[in-house]
């Protein structure tokens, strides 16, 4: 089975006026995602949301600005994106959407062998979350199309470093 991660597509990281807005660049990918998603929904894929949901507090935010505060408009998953009802949502507190979630069990129940994966920060939550599925020994491809970078440097980094190191296959 096959599922698609739609990573940390939020208000606070894709509205202009979000906490920590990742540019143009990430308003760009909103439409290809949209695209995934409706696929992923017509072939009845599975379908997984990954948010950032921090505590007013959080250790992180002495590294980025405060945001995606949980309960706030800015941690949620921006107008533009289609969520149904089956589709699973992931709150996590980290970069790695494995950290102190309960995934692994999500995806070993769902029998996933296979994630496709779309959205933002290509060098931070998205990279860390693929080295983590690599790690899992599950097959991965990240759609090019459909990841952004609040830089673009280290969006091409770590886009050649998942396909390089972790045997991503990204088109």
């Amino acid at each position: 089975m096959r599922a698609l991660f739609v990573i940390d597509m939020l208000n606070d990281f894709l509205n202009p006026d979000g906490a920590l807005y990742c540019g143009d660049s990430a308003r760009k990918i909103i439409p290809f995602v949209k695209q995934k998603i409706e696929e992923f929904h017509k072939n009845g894929d599975s379908v997984v949301f990954i948010c950032d949901s921090h505590d007013p507090d959080d250790l992180e935010f002495k590294m980025f600005p405060k945001h995606c505060v949980t309960g706030t408009t800015g941690a949620e998953i921006i107008d533009e994106l289609p969520v149904e009802e089956r589709d699973l949502i992931i709150k996590k507190k980290r970069y790695s959407a494995f950290y102190g979630t309960n995934l692994d069990e999500v995806l070993r129940r769902l029998k996933i062998s296979e994630v496709h994966v779309v959205g933002v920060c290509t060098s931070i939550c998205v990279m860390d979350t693929v080295g983590d599925l690599r790690n899992r020994d599950l097959s991965v491809i990240v759609y090019k199309m459909g990841v952004a970078d609040f830089d673009p440097e280290a969006q091409e980094f770590a886009l050649r470093r998942m396909e390089k190191t972790y045997a991503t296959k990204i088109i």
